[in-house]
C-alpha cells in the first residue's frame, strides 16, 4: 500500500473503531433498537468507504507497479487477486 493512502485509511479505521465501541456502549445502556441500527448502518457505510479507499490504493500502487513492470505473470497475479476479492464479496 502506498504511504500516502496508509495514513488516511488508518485514520478512518480508528474512527470506525470508536463508532463500534459506541455501539457496544449503546447496547450496554439498553438504548432503543432503532438508534442502534442507525449507528450500525453508519459503521457499515464507513467501512464501505474504507474498502473503496483500499481498492483505489491497490489499483494506484500495486496494480500500476505490475503494469509498469511489463511482467505478464505479475500482472496476471494482480488481476487474479482482484477477481478473487470481488468473487468473495458476492458471498
Amino acid at each position: 500500500m502506498c504511504d500516502k493512502d496508509r495514513s488516511s485509511i488508518l485514520t478512518s479505521l480508528n474512527r470506525i473503531a470508536g463508532q463500534v465501541r459506541g455501539v457496544g456502549q449503546m447496547v450496554e445502556d439498553e438504548r432503543y433498537c432503532i438508534e442502534i441500527l442507525h449507528q450500525l448502518h453508519a459503521v457499515k457505510a464507513a467501512l464501505s468507504k474504507v474498502e473503496t479507499q483500499v481498492l483505489k490504493a491497490h489499483a494506484a500502487c500495486c496494480v500500476e507497479e505490475a503494469i509498469i513492470s511489463g511482467n505478464a505473470e505479475v500482472q496476471r497475479r494482480k488481476f487474479d487477486e482482484l477477481v478473487d476479492v470481488f468473487a468473495k464479496a458476492k458471498l
